[in-house]
Formats: C-alpha cells, sequence, structure tokens
C-alpha cells in the first residue's frame, strides 16, 4: 500500500454515476466496521467540482470534495462509467495519472475500465471489463490484453473488474490483499455473498438468441428446448423441420450463428445452470432431464462451457452461513 494516508480510500462519483457498482465501493470501504480494528479503511467521496452528481434511479450524491481528495489516498476506485465511449475529462485523467505515479492504487469497476484505459495507464497491461463491452475495450484500446472471461484482473496498482456485481469480487480482493484471507471472509459474511467466486464472464453470458429464425427453424427451436432429455441427432431435426440435413445445419448457423450440435449443448448447458440454481436436484437427474444422460457427460461439457464444475457453480447461489 502507499504511504500517503494509510488505507484512505476515495471513491470517484461523477454525473450519470453507475449507483450500483458506486454501492459495491460504499459498502466495502465505507462501512463502519469496529470489529476490523483501528487500521480499518477510511474512505471519502471525492468529485469534480465542474459538475453535479447525479445517479441512475435520481439518485444525487453529495461529495466530500473535489480532486483535492484523490492526492492523499492509497487506493482510487471508479465505479463504472458513463459509457464507453463517453470522454473522460482531461483534470480527471490528469489526477488519475498523478495518484498512480506516487504510488496510489487505481481500482475500476466495470466501465471504469475505460476512464483508466482513457488515461493511458494500461497500455501493455491486462483488464478487463463487463462482457457486453469486452470488444470495445479491446478495439479501442489494442495496446491494452483485454482478458474476456475473468471477474477481474489485477496488474499491481491497477486492477479492474468485470460488469456489476464482480465489483464485489474485486473489492474483496482488495481487502483479501490488504487485510488478509480472515477479514475478507467476514466481510463476505455481511454481504451474505461468497467470499471468492470460481469461474469467468461466460457462465453468466445469456444464451445465444436466434434473431434471424424463420418459422420452421423457430418452431424447432421451441420443440427441442421443450423436450432437452430427448436425442435430437441431425437426422431428427431435419425430419421435424422438413428440411435436409444441409439445409439444417445452413438455416440454424444463421439462426443462431451456431452449429446444431454446438447449439444444443448450449441449451442444455443453459437449463442445467438454471436447474443448478433453482432446485436442489442431484447433478445425475439434472444430466437426465438436460438429455446429457450421464453426470459425467454433463461435467464435462459443463467445465468446458462455464469454467467450473456444476457442484461449484451451484455452491455460487447458496447462502453463506
Amino acid at each position: 500500500m502507499p504511504n500517503s494516508t494509510p488505507h484512505l480510500v476515495a471513491i470517484f462519483a461523477y454525473d450519470g454515476l453507475c449507483t450500483f457498482e458506486f454501492g459495491c465501493a460504499v459498502e466495502v470501504f465505507c462501512q463502519s466496521r469496529p470489529e476490523m480494528g483501528e487500521d480499518w479503511y477510511r474512505s471519502v467521496i471525492a468529485a469534480s467540482p465542474s459538475e453535479p452528481v447525479r445517479g441512475l434511479g435520481g439518485v444525487r450524491v453529495q461529495a466530500d470534495g473535489g480532486l483535492e481528495l484523490l492526492e492523499a489516498a492509497s487506493t482510487i476506485v471508479v465505479p463504472g462509467w458513463r459509457g464507453p465511449f463517453e470522454p473522460v475529462p482531461q483534470d480527471v485523467a490528469d489526477a488519475l495519472c498523478k495518484a498512480h505515479a506516487r504510488g496510489c492504487r487505481l481500482v475500476g469497476i466495470c466501465g471504469g475500465a475505460f476512464v483508466l484505459a482513457a488515461t493511458g495507464l494500461l497500455d501493455g497491461k491486462r483488464a478487463t471489463t463487463h462482457w457486453h463491452h469486452v470488444k470495445k475495450l479491446a478495439d479501442a484500446y489494442p495496446r491494452i490484453t483485454v482478458e474476456p472471461d475473468v471477474l477481474y484482473v489485477d496488474e499491481d496498482l491497477l486492477l479492474t473488474s468485470a460488469g456489476s456485481a464482480a465489483g464485489l469480487d474485486l473489492c474483496l480482493h482488495v481487502v483479501r490483499k490488504d487485510f488478509g484471507a480472515k477479514a475478507a471472509n467476514r466481510v463476505a459474511r455481511r454481504l451474505v455473498i461468497p467470499t471468492h467466486r470460481e469461474g469467468g464472464q461466460t457462465q453468466f453470458i445469456e444464451r445465444p438468441i436466434a434473431a434471424r429464425a424463420g418459422t420452421r427453424i423457430g418452431v424447432l427451436l421451441d420443440a427441442i428446448r421443450s423436450r432437452l432429455a430427448e436425442p435430437w441427432p441431425i437426422e431428427r431435426m431435419a425430419a421435424e423441420a422438413g428440411m435436409s440435413v444441409r439445409g439444417i445445419h445452413r438455416h440454424m448457423r444463421d439462426a443462431t450463428g451456431l452449429a446444431p450440435g454446438i447449439w444444443i449443448i448450449t441449451e442444455r448447458i443453459a437449463r442445467a445452470r438454471e436447474l443448478l440454481e433453482e432446485t436442489n436436484l442431484s447433478v445425475e437427474m439434472i444430466a437426465q432431464q438436460v438429455g446429457f444422460g450421464a453426470a459425467t457427460t454433463l461435467r464435462n461439457h459443463f467445465r468446458g462451457m462455464v469454467g467450473l464444475s456444476p457442484s461449484s457453480y451451484r455452491l455460487q447461489f447458496e447462502a453463506v452461513e
């Protein structure tokens, strides 16, 4: 940690504030936690004096001061941003660069990665952001190595997180670095969240949408989704849709962007995720209900697509004791 003011966290607020990401930082760093001792974080809210601070949902934020508050901070958190291509004011970029030059840690939650990217500090380093915007970040800043499938990236004094709730993962990671695993576990327990989630962003990306499905293909996709437990070889799909096998391949790719077999596996994994989140069914029973037949087959495909086992995935949706 920098030696300017021990454990002083400055949360940067701005007009158009992303209130969820802001709330993540406030909940972790601004809450009074006497059980953590006298060395626990102190926090301030800093904002540019040239604009009001209004957040999503009509929230108004009263900052503790202007950008001068960043000068004493050990950690600066940028909770989201107004948009991937919204310009970053020069005085903000300069303040962040100055802070980083003296050894201050910069934390960008979700769209906050775009703010750090605009300063140039992430050039030659790894970073991440919400899965919906990773390509935009990579295209706009080719000198950054964008990691599309992680919850957060730690580049020592430059840290970035994936979308929204992954900001909590990153904030807990900061606590773990500063105070150890026991402290991070205590904060996570208060928040009723896992202290450390396995896997990456792919587990939260929506299933492919049949955006251009014609009537016959659309009916076929609905039929498969409603009867995932049944076998669906390509010949059966072709017969159900009244098409040739070659035609099924072409129309399925047009409609979903995936080959028929891959699309079915994706749908089965998506349904398995729902059952893991919402029911207490065994992995074996879920495998049968979604059409994989055996738990081993489900586990292999699930780990390949989601990045962790079905049991580990389920644990993320159980309450922390």
